[in-house]
């Protein structure tokens, strides 16, 4: 992370609360949290972009944890109009591949929030061209899981377009067998994501 993302935690049909509005890597223990209400106006400290999450949690009720981030990978492969392809492990869980909001400017309004949620549908994360992405889970631990998964399946894909080669995409039974989350997938990447975070309570996903 660098000065801007942000990331949130859904704490009942009605509410959830969101990172302070300052950059997350200057998050301290001392800093609370904001809680916004699922309908209505964004609370005066919350940052604008926060009604995406204000949108995906009035839609989307499986929706537990949201993280929106702008990692290196996933920006220079959104430049170009294209998002990572379900062709290693951790790609599996976008395929075919995520969806891409192809405007650039910033998400600050109900009609441009509207539009973004309606494309990331039932997907795991949607690509923000030239602007990061947003990933979804079960729970915050899940949310950011997927937020390292993508800017991995990024990764892989920039590797494969710089070699010139056709590379190959899992099939529908590969990704069904692969995308899962049993066997503490989510919570080891979790324990090695916030190894040595003093703000690492010791929660693991439920």
């Amino acid at each position: 992370m660098h000065a801007y993302g942000h990331c949130s935690l859904r704490i009942d049909s009605g509410w959830f609360i969101v990172s302070p509005p300052k950059a997350l890597g200057l998050v301290t223990p001392g800093d609370a949290a904001v809680s916004v209400p699922t309908s209505g106006p964004l609370p005066a400290d919350a940052l604008p972009e926060v009604i995406i999450h204000q949108q995906i949690y009035r839609r989307r009720q499986d929706v537990h944890g949201i993280a929106r981030f702008q990692s290196p990978n996933i920006m220079a492969l959104s430049a170009m109009g294209l998002t990572p392809k379900a062709r290693h492990g951790f790609g599996a869980y976008f395929a075919p591949s995520p969806p891409l909001y192809a405007n650039p400017r910033l998400v600050r309004d109900d009609s441009a929030a509207t539009a973004l949620v309606g494309q990331l549908g039932n997907a795991r994360a949607i690509v923000m061209r030239g602007n990061g992405a947003v990933s979804v889970g079960s729970s915050i631990e899940e949310a950011v899981t997927m937020a390292w998964y993508l800017e991995d399946a990024a990764r892989v894909e920039l590797a494969v377009l710089a070699a010139g080669v056709t590379g190959l995409d899992f099939t529908p039974a590969e990704v069904e067998s692969r995308a899962i989350t049993t066997g503490r997938l989510i919570e080891r990447m979790w324990d090695w994501l916030t190894a040595g975070d003093p703000e690492n309570d010791g929660r693991t996903p439920n």
